[in-house]
């Protein structure tokens, strides 16, 4: 998968003029982000999927906490129904500090990630499903049909990633750093290992925070933001692994959990930005989107993506065409 996100932030009339835009610029899946304080990501891939001919949509990625995961698994059924069968369940544990707001505790998530696509897919397959693990369903069904699906988890611990090479048909490993994909490939050749030959081929996707635009500071700037979330929420072994200063980054975590935003964006560091997303001009995208795919098999171009977006979704597209032809 080549895809891109969009993040519901902005109008819904401009995230359809966008998504048009991307499968023009060449990408084969558009993925709406999922954040309670954004406008509804299910609304979005709607709108996305009237504005767009053949591309992949779904949400990147949606979380079963929040929403129960059998209303999730069908309004992921929903989304590929109007895309004429065009739907990818994008689902992740979700983000701790932000299902903290919401009064929900982030329980077993590898667990819970796996019940609930379980289940989604027996939805799908039309039938009647009681569940009693990390949530309850008794005799849940659909009454429609709905399509088959394909699954990606999001990633970025060693098992989560082995859960889903093993169970799931792709990963969107949330990473922007070659070193973290030559980490990563070791732990999906694990859960490839494990994996029945009739799952089928196995997708490992790179969903990375882009950044491009024609002047390298302006798109290293506009980094700041998602680098700084990236940062504040990141384990002390991806830390280390890229000589980030853990005290520093705890603090810009503490930052955006207090909501002063401004404080944790500009204490980004220069090598948190090298670390945590791909950020410059078309062809230092390219070449650094290039070092990913000697490990993934693929790239989703995520937030912030530059600092203006439509600009930057041309960009984006190109860069990822030429890191793709090498």
């Amino acid at each position: 998968m080549n895809g891109i996100e969009l993040t519901p932030e902005h109008d819904l009339n401009r995230i359809a003029d966008l998504a048009a835009r991307a499968e023009t610029a060449g990408f084969d899946a558009v993925l709406a982000s999922c954040h309670y304080n954004n406008r509804d990501p299910f609304v979005a891939l709607s709108r996305i999927a009237a504005a767009t001919d053949d591309v992949a949509v779904g949400p990147a990625a949606s979380n079963p906490y929040d929403t129960h995961p059998v209303k999730l698994a069908s309004a992921v059924a929903t989304v590929d129904e109007v895309s004429g069968g065009r739907g990818v369940f994008g689902i992740a544990a979700g983000d701790r500090s932000t299902l903290s707001n919401l009064g929900y505790e982030q329980d077993r998530p590898l667990r819970r990630v796996l019940e609930s696509f379980k289940v989604a897919k027996r939805l799908w397959d039309g039938e009647t499903v009681s569940h009693d693990g990390t949530f309850e369903a008794t005799d849940a069904e659909l009454n429609y049909d709905a399509g088959e699906v394909p699954v990606y988890v999001g990633a970025q611990g060693p098992h989560m990633i082995r859960m889903s090479a093993k169970h799931a048909d792709g990963v969107l490993l949330n990473a922007s750093h070659p070193d973290d994909f030559a980490w990563a490939a070791d732990r999906v050749a694990e859960g490839l290992d494990e994996r029945p030959d009739d799952r089928g081929e196995f997708d490992f996707t790179a969903y990375a925070s882009v950044s491009v635009a024609e002047s390298e500071a302006a798109a290293r700037e506009a980094a700041r933001p998602p680098v700084a979330f990236i940062v504040g929420g990141a384990a002390p072994p991806v830390l280390e692994r890229h000589g980030i200063d853990a005290e520093l980054a705890g603090e810009i975590g503490e930052q955006i959990e207090a909501g002063e935003f401004r404080e944790a964006f500009d204490a980004v560091t220069p090598a948190m930005i090298d670390a945590f997303s791909v950020a410059g001009t078309e062809q230092a995208v390219a070449e650094q989107l290039e070092a990913i795919l000697a490990y993934a098999d693929g790239i989703v171009a995520g937030a912030p993506l530059g600092p203006d977006l439509e600009t930057a979704v041309s960009l984006a597209g190109a860069a990822i065409d030429r890191a793709t032809r090498g």
